[in-house]
């Protein structure tokens, strides 16, 4: 029987190779149309607002890739890009295979997290399998890891420190982030306590 840590790492390889077996399915196209994909509207306020956060995610990456919606489209194979409009807008989830495909396109080199995100809100079930045996914790942590990386490549004077003054720098980001930290375990703490603090009841006055 495989220990769960190589379950974990086996999914992650697998999951690493979908970008080369994606790119040969580039055969026939996805048939899903909006009458075909009617399935795939979201219920209630809470999936709304997560697909609304996914499609401005994938809107991020599409636009920081400069491809429009019909290019994407044609690129993927799918019938009718409008679909990918609706997800953008968060009116429409995906079928896993065309997040597949979306990823072989704007995630090549790094398509764990592109799939990942995807997966969570557009394709829960896949994602449950996965979170369950400790994956999706893994690829929030890169996904997190890939947000710090972007605040530094934002910012050109950072690229252009010294080794000296790039160390002293990263002392102070390390110094304001177990700041941070500290603080967010008092918020917690505060608001932990807050729930957990009932007010007694009032004493009831004596008629007479």
């Amino acid at each position: 029987m495989a220990k769960p840590l190589d379950a974990v790492g086996g999914l992650t390889k697998s999951l690493r190779s979908l970008t080369e077996q994606v790119v040969g399915m580039a055969g026939a196209a996805v048939d899903t149309s909006l009458a075909a994909a009617t399935g795939l509207f979201p219920h209630g306020v809470a999936s709304t607002r997560a697909l609304v956060k996914a499609g401005s995610f994938l809107r991020g990456v599409r636009e920081a890739a400069g491809i429009p919606l019909e290019d994407l489209g044609q690129a993927i194979s799918l019938k009718d890009s409008a679909l990918l409009e609706l997800a953008e807008n968060g009116k429409m989830a995906l079928p896993f295979e065309v997040i597949l495909r979306l990823a072989a396109v704007l995630a090549r080199n790094d398509p764990v997290p592109f799939v990942m995100n995807l997966a969570k809100v557009h394709s829960p079930g896949t994602w449950q399998n996965l979170e369950s045996l400790g994956v999706g914790r893994l690829v929030e942590h890169a996904g997190r890891e890939h947000e710090f990386v972007g605040i530094y490549r934002a910012r050109d004077e950072a690229r252009k420190l010294t080794d000296e003054e790039f160390a002293r720098v990263r002392r102070f980001v390390e110094t304001a982030f177990d700041m941070a930290l500290e603080f967010n375990r008092e918020a917690k703490a505060a608001s932990a306590g807050k729930g957990g603090t009932k007010k007694a009841p009032r004493p009831r006055k004596s008629a007479g």
